[in-house]
């Protein structure tokens, strides 16, 4: 049986799992930073997942089920996910980096159907296979093998999993100061370094003390400006999120247990979402770990 998001969503070994992907998102941006820094705020990320499910998704029947800039400009409008102008800059902006190409020798030469880059679908990749690693771990699972194995279980998995994220509102918008970081560039990574640096959780406290946090250290590692990160900082203090403990003379660094609520129920939705997906496409007889999973559902 697939992971459910409401077991996930306050198990101490989810949360723990769920640092361990913190840290490798960041490790991923930093693999690349030009490249992901492209898709580096929800906005951006969840055009992409759109534009390559389009993309995985097309209908032999119908030549216009594909990936086009008319259809993808009003699947985004339609989402809720962007303007006709914003959409539409964006693929534009794909074209100009050489993310997205125009196919040559369409079968319907009144139409110009658009198609990823290798580049770009391999970031998706990484992305995809980092999140089954972290489902295996939970349960013991293959699902992160059998990605290496059966490369093509990409292209039937992510447009499943682009839907389900794209019709979820506890992944859309879980939060307010979760909505106020991810909808920022590089604020979703932010997020996520400062999820990774929590030591010690306690799920009664109202805050959540993580250290002392260089704020030059993460515009650097991130790509933000010191302006941008003091204006996400300082809305996220006024919202009550988050804030410093100048105790003994150092600049720690606290998260308000609501803030952290809201990336574990994004988190734990996400995975729910990436997991039912893989049992609906993967063949049956991969092996998903399903004794472990009644074992982590127990877990209080």
């Amino acid at each position: 049986m697939p992971l459910a998001a409401n077991d996930l969503v306050s198990n101490t070994l989810f949360f723990a799992a769920m640092q361990e992907n913190a840290r490798q998102m960041t490790a991923l941006f930093a693999e690349n930073p030009r490249l992901n820094s492209i898709f580096a705020s929800q906005q951006r990320w969840l055009m992409a997942q759109l534009g390559l499910s389009l993309h995985y998704r097309p209908d032999p029947q119908d030549p216009a089920k594909g990936l086009y800039m008319g259809r993808f400009v009003a699947a985004a409008v339609e989402y809720g996910i962007a303007s006709r102008n914003t959409a539409s800059a964006f693929v534009k902006e794909m074209l100009a980096y050489r993310f997205v190409r125009r196919i040559d020798n369409p079968p319907d030469h009144r139409m110009r159907p658009l198609e990823p880059m290798d580049i770009a679908v391999q970031s998706v990749v990484k992305w995809l296979y980092a999140h089954l690693t972290i489902l295996d771990m939970l349960d013991g699972g293959e699902r992160a093998v059998a990605l290496v194995e059966n490369p093509g279980l990409f292209a039937s998995l992510q447009p499943v999993i682009a839907q389900g994220i794209l019709e979820n509102h506890a992944v859309r918008s879980p939060g307010e100061t979760f909505n106020l970081f991810t909808w920022a560039n590089s604020g979703g990574l932010v997020m996520d370094c400062f999820i990774a640096l929590i030591k010690d959780l306690d799920p009664d406290a109202p805050r959540i003390l993580l250290g002392p946090v260089s704020s030059a250290d993460i515009c650097q590692r991130y790509l933000i400006s010191k302006t941008h990160l003091k204006r996400l900082m300082d809305k996220a203090a006024e919202m009550g999120s988050l804030g410093h403990d100048t105790a003994a003379g150092k600049n720690m660094l606290w998260l308000s247990q609501s803030f952290v609520r809201e990336y574990w129920t994004y988190q734990a939705e996400k995975f729910a979402i990436i997991d039912a997906a893989f049992h609906s496409r993967a063949a049956p007889e991969i092996k998903s770990g399903g004794s472990a999973v009644r074992q982590l559902s127990a877990v209080p």
